[in-house]
């Protein structure tokens, strides 16, 4: 069984709710991701949710929000798919999969952010193509 901690990708760039969409843009292109997890502090690192790329576009730069005092808490998804660094990969790509989410954070039992498994991490870390490919298919399907 490989686990999600093996295939996660660790120390993951967090923001805070409090945060201007703006220093979050900024990250995610410093880090070179499109996904960022909000937690209740840099301490901590407790899971409150997560922005996206794709939050930023449809949310801030759509809606002609301004960046610089758009705070991250407005646009950010609250809750979001989660699993443990325990479970098996497979229950993780399963998420995925069914909630059609390219990225899935991983957390403690205690909800700490630990890491965060992407498609390409998957692709690259997992020695079974048939499995990564039926992933990416999964993934992006729309509901229609």
């Amino acid at each position: 069984m490989t686990t999600c901690r093996e295939v996660m990708t660790k120390d993951v760039q967090c923001c805070l709710p409090t945060d201007i969409v703006k220093s979050a843009a900024k990250m995610m292109r410093s880090e070179d991701v499109g996904s960022i997890p909000v937690v209740q502090s840099q301490r901590s690192k407790k899971l409150l949710g997560i922005v996206t790329d794709r939050d930023l576009a449809l949310k801030v730069v759509a809606e002609g929000q301004d960046p610089q005092q758009t705070r991250i808490d407005t646009v950010m998804t609250s809750d979001p798919i989660t699993c443990k660094e325990n479970d098996d990969v497979g229950k993780a790509i399963q998420a995925m999969a069914a909630h059609q989410i390219r990225r899935i954070l991983v957390v403690n039992d205690d909800n700490v952010v630990l890491g965060i498994i992407a498609q390409a991490d998957i692709a690259t870390r997992i020695d079974q193509p048939h499995t990564t490919a039926d992933v990416v298919e999964k993934i992006s399907q729309s509901d229609s």
